[in-house]
């Protein structure tokens, strides 16, 4: 069975009356756990995004202050860390928060312990936040790139002084 297309589904929602639509919005956040938190989001934060991210980043502290001595485990525990960061910046669907959210992560995994690891997927993971915070940044408004460029760049110099593998030269922005 093929689900019809995006604007097939606008046209008809839009014929439907607000009890109608309720009870869709219920039945699809009984559906699963994601669109219930979506819905959560756009019922009671979407209007401060910000603070929806302060929200998360208080919420996966406690990760954080949890990770695993082994670095197995805690490989596998930064990647979930990463995981509900996207799931969050996907709910808000702006650029600036998921920058602020990558870039809190990366400050807060320079504070751990891990980051004298030879733990190749350890160095991955870090390698390919700062890839990804390189790539956003030209994407952003000039002023909010210029503020979350200096930001970076303050990342990049603290990463270099504590990272021995880390070259801030690979990911400085031009």
């Amino acid at each position: 069975m093929k689900p019809e297309k995006l604007n097939d589904i606008k046209k008809e929602l839009a014929s439907k009356s607000v009890l109608e639509l309720t009870d869709l919005c219920i039945r699809l956040a009984k559906y699963k756990k994601e669109n219930k938190e979506l819905l959560n989001y756009l019922l009671y934060d979407a209007n401060d995004a910000m603070d929806y991210a302060n929200q998360v980043k208080s919420f996966l502290d406690e990760d954080f202050n949890n990770l695993s001595s082994h670095y197995y485990t805690a490989s596998k525990s930064l990647r979930k860390i990463l995981r509900l960061i996207n799931k969050h910046a996907k709910y808000t669907a702006t650029k600036p928060v998921e920058l602020e959210l990558l870039l809190w992560f990366c400050h807060k995994f320079l504070n751990t312990g891990h980051i004298h690891s030879s733990y190749k997927p350890i160095h991955a993971i870090i390698a390919r936040q700062f890839e990804k915070i390189k790539v956003m940044i030209p994407k952003l408004h000039e002023d909010l790139a210029f503020d979350y460029k200096s930001e970076f760049d303050v990342l990049l110099n603290e990463a270099d002084k504590k990272i021995s593998w880390f070259h801030k030269s690979y990911y400085a922005i031009n």
